[in-house]
């Protein structure tokens, strides 16, 4: 048995927020945050829009591509750094929100960036399982409510956004493999320390981040893990069609796929559009790429992601 993604789908804020934007709100310009991470522009969730309602559109749109009603999905999860609020889960949210009533599990995975590789692949393991049938894996944030607008460091790199898949049981190859990692000794590199205490926020609640010793793990980790799918499956570089990254800055993607052996050509970019969305970005540049026609039935797409924590981790699939 295996997992089968059956549709996808995606949603990004009304509002959008360009680095001509930034140039006003903090000391930084257009071109130095290109040349850095290749991101344009960023969207931003209105005030009155949650992380669950960013989830909900994109539900919306995966559930509608699979062909199959929400009373058919039996588990959702919901991969978030930003839920809603302290409980219940994201997951119970959009669970109601989508009039699901047939009682299906549902929770939240915060592995942050990595959180979507991670939340595909206990899925996948529920599916393998005939713990469920038809997942809801959803990957969304609002991460423009824990940035520092005065830290020109991280406020330019990221942005809201959701993204979508159904995954459905299937005799035929979906999921092939999938490998997860996490080390905690390196969680002072990615941050954001705050916490509620007494009806208080405890400690910084922004991101904070050592932008050089994230760039060289995040290199060293991606291209490890993927080889390691790939070895385990027999697999080169040259067998993956398109490799879809967690779309955090576009020379980690550059110096992943150069260590691979890819040529651009076969990597999946979209974070000029939308920035970092954390655990919101494999699925929104998956999404992109399936509705543009780029991703075929019979092809080899890798998902790969790294985040604080550290966790990083990679989801092998034949599409």
């Amino acid at each position: 048995m295996y997992s089968k993604i059956i549709g996808t789908g995606s949603y990004l804020p009304a509002k959008v927020l360009t680095n001509f934007d930034l140039e006003k709100i903090v000391d930084t310009s257009h071109d130095w945050i290109v040349s850095r991470s290749g991101i344009v522009e960023r969207h931003i969730a209105a005030d009155n829009e949650l992380t669950s309602d960013l989830a909900l559109q994109a539900s919306l749109q995966a559930i509608q591509a699979a062909g199959i009603s929400a009373g058919q999905i039996d588990l959702v999860i919901v991969a978030t750094t930003t839920p809603d609020q302290i409980f219940p889960s994201t997951a119970c949210i959009l669970q109601d929100k989508l009039g699901i009533r047939n009682h299906c599990a549902a929770f939240d995975m915060q592995a942050v960036c990595g959180g979507f590789v991670y939340a595909m692949n206990t899925a996948d393991l529920y599916i393998r399982s005939g713990q469920a049938r038809t997942a809801l894996v959803v990957g969304a944030e609002v991460l423009s409510r824990i940035l520092d607008w005065n830290d020109r460091t991280t406020c330019v790199l990221f942005g809201d956004g959701a993204g979508a898949v159904v995954l459905q049981a299937s005799e035929t190859p979906g999921i092939v493999a999938s490998k997860l990692h996490a080390d905690g000794s390196y969680r002072g590199m990615l941050k954001a320390e705050g916490n509620i205490s007494n009806g208080l926020v405890q400690g910084d609640p922004f991101i904070k981040m050592e932008g050089q010793a994230v760039f060289k793990f995040a290199v060293k980790v991606l291209s490890s893990v993927v080889e390691e799918v790939l070895e385990e499956n027999q697999l080169q570089g040259s067998d993956i069609d398109w490799l879809v990254p967690h779309q955090a800055n576009i020379r980690i993607m550059e110096a992943t796929a150069k260590k691979l052996g890819l040529s651009m050509d076969n990597v999946i970019v979209t974070v000029a559009t939308h920035g970092n969305t954390s655990a919101a970005s494999i699925p929104l540049a998956l999404d992109t790429a399936v509705r543009d026609g780029r991703i075929k039935a019979g092809q080899n797409i890798l998902l790969e992601a790294v985040g604080g924590g550290f966790t990083w981790g990679a989801v092998l699939i034949r599409w």
